[in-house]
């Protein structure tokens, strides 16, 4: 009977800590698309029933107190630095979506839709008008 219920305790723990590595919960390393080099750490979270992803580390230390002064609304000249990027993201079979993305370098919103490319890849896409038009990154899980 013990051997069973310890069966059962780890293949429960198994079973939980593969959901949790197959989901876009967690902290995201960016990637610079000009230079390729990690830019800041993301941290996508739920919220509500949808997803969201606020900047919670940047990694260049001359540009940690940066203000986003080319953003609108009650962003504008607000840090860089713990701001909500993603906002709004529903679940739509294997991707994310319906919400939109900030790019706090130029202000500007996009549509935006995430989808995992592994355990420890997330596309990131964002898009005006359709998915066609737009620019995609890869961001990798930080452990």
């Amino acid at each position: 009977m013990k051997k069973i219920v310890l069966l059962a305790s780890i293949l429960c723990f198994a079973v939980v800590t593969t959901a949790q590595s197959q989901s876009v919960i967690g902290k995201w390393k960016t990637i610079d698309d000009e230079t390729g080099k990690p830019k800041s750490v993301v941290e996508v979270y739920e919220k509500s029933g949808k997803i969201f992803g606020k900047i919670v580390d940047i990694l260049d230390p001359q540009k940690k107190d940066k203000l986003c002064t080319e953003c609108t609304g009650d962003e504008k000249n607000k840090p860089v630095l713990g701001m909500v990027i993603i906002k709004g993201l529903q679940k739509d079979a294997e991707e994310y979506n319906g919400g939109s993305i900030t790019d706090p370098v130029t202000g500007k919103k996009y549509k935006c839709f995430i989808t995992l490319e592994g355990k420890d890849k997330l596309k990131v896409r964002g898009y005006i008008g359709f998915a066609l038009m737009g620019r995609t990154q890869y961001w990798h899980r930080v452990k």
